[in-house]
């Protein structure tokens, strides 16, 4: 008997979801398909942005899409709750874009969430610090780099410190008060921070992985190393 053995993706999203329970998240799975409203406006993604286009979503004839972030999570979650809300989202996520060894049309996310009065950067800082030195080992550091995301104000991309050498892994802000107010909470209230885990990513960082698509391949001969 020729046994099975678990996906070094599924095998890295369990252990990062393990971490996030233990630090007081829950878990919820949000649908692949989506409406705009949960996907997009919901998130103050406008109208007029380039990730609506065809070339970066997959859209449904019904105008539903196949969702490009687990952040669809976000209001669906926070409609079931009452603060302080706190889960991550992990899944599927879908990118209308062309392949190669650094970019897939699928790929796996874990998004984070955490609403509650008085909620900081530092509270943000804080928790990817923690996961990432237990993922990675004690010595490694994060900084933080001013971006934009229409979802997050402010925004940041975050590094990470690993072996040496800082590579940009995320994106994480602080949540938009538009967002709270779809959630139908109040921004002056309530406060809180995000943040998106590409789990490809973050498996190709730590077995030093150079093909993206291997993940996808079925070949055995790559699964069969973990």
């Amino acid at each position: 008997m020729i046994k099975g053995s678990i996906h070094p993706i599924s095998e890295f999203l369990r252990e990062s979801i393990n971490i996030f329970r233990d630090l007081g998240f829950d878990v919820y799975e949000g649908p692949e398909v989506e409406t705009e409203w949960y996907n997009f406006d919901a998130l103050n993604v406008p109208s007029d942005h380039p990730a609506r286009d065809m070339q970066d979503t997959f859209w449904l004839k019904d105008g539903r899409v196949l969702r490009t972030h687990t952040s669809n999570g976000q209001v669906r979650y926070a409609e079931m709750r009452k603060p302080p809300i706190k889960a991550v989202f992990p899944g599927t996520v879908f990118r209308n874009e062309a392949t190669d060894a650094k970019h897939e049309t699928t790929f796996t996310q874990l998004e984070g969430l955490y609403i509650d009065k008085d909620v900081k950067v530092g509270h943000l800082i804080w928790t990817l610090e923690t996961f990432f030195k237990k993922i990675y080992g004690d010595d490694t550091k994060i900084r933080l780099k001013p971006s934009f995301f229409p979802f997050v104000e402010p925004g940041f991309e975050v590094d990470v410190k690993h072996n040496g050498k800082w590579l940009e892994l995320l994106g994480a802000g602080m949540i938009h008060p538009t967002v709270i107010k779809n959630m139908k909470l109040d921004p002056d209230k309530y406060s809180g921070f995000a943040f998106g885990l590409g789990i490809d990513r973050l498996v190709i960082l730590k077995y030093g992985i150079e093909d993206i698509r291997l993940f996808r391949s079925g070949d055995l001969r790559f699964l069969k190393q973990f």
